[in-house]
């Protein structure tokens, strides 16, 4: 009788530790085994890349005042910001400008590449179907009547 007794206590001890359900999964919890991330760690590129980039157009904005005040010294004149912000505009507007072009083309180029079948995008799908056919052989099907 001690041995019955040790098996129904094992399985009550085991059902309180797991929630009675055998999957070892926490009573009471369901979905995925994981927890969202905080905000700022689940956006931490996010923030990183935008503190990069004001970081880096405050300097163009220190850099290009000071080269501004020191042309307008230079020709007796006295700073302006009325002649200075939208020069700084125009200024980051073409570097925007240059920098968004090359995205895009290198993005649509790539796309445009990919459609038409370049040697790399084949490439990738002849050993697709070659690893897919091995699978079929390894089953026992033929990959040339499925």
């Amino acid at each position: 009788m001690s041995g019955g007794s040790t098996t129904t206590g094992t399985r009550s001890a085991r059902s309180r530790v797991t929630g009675g359900n055998g999957g070892g999964r926490r009573a009471g919890r369901e979905g995925p085994p994981f927890r969202k991330p905080r905000w700022p760690k689940a956006y931490s590129f996010a923030l990183v890349t935008g503190a990069l980039f004001l970081f880096s157009w405050l300097g163009q904005f220190v850099f290009q005042m000071a080269v501004e005040s020191n042309e307008a010294s230079q020709h007796g004149q006295s700073f302006a910001w009325s002649e200075f912000l939208p020069q700084f505009f125009a200024s980051t507007f073409e570097n925007w400008q240059s920098e968004f072009l090359q995205l895009v083309w290198q993005a649509a180029g790539l796309a445009l590449f990919y459609y038409w079948g370049s040697s790399q995008s084949r490439e990738s799908d002849d050993r697709m179907e070659a690893k897919l056919d091995a699978l079929l052989r390894e089953r026992g099907l033929d990959p040339e009547n499925p």
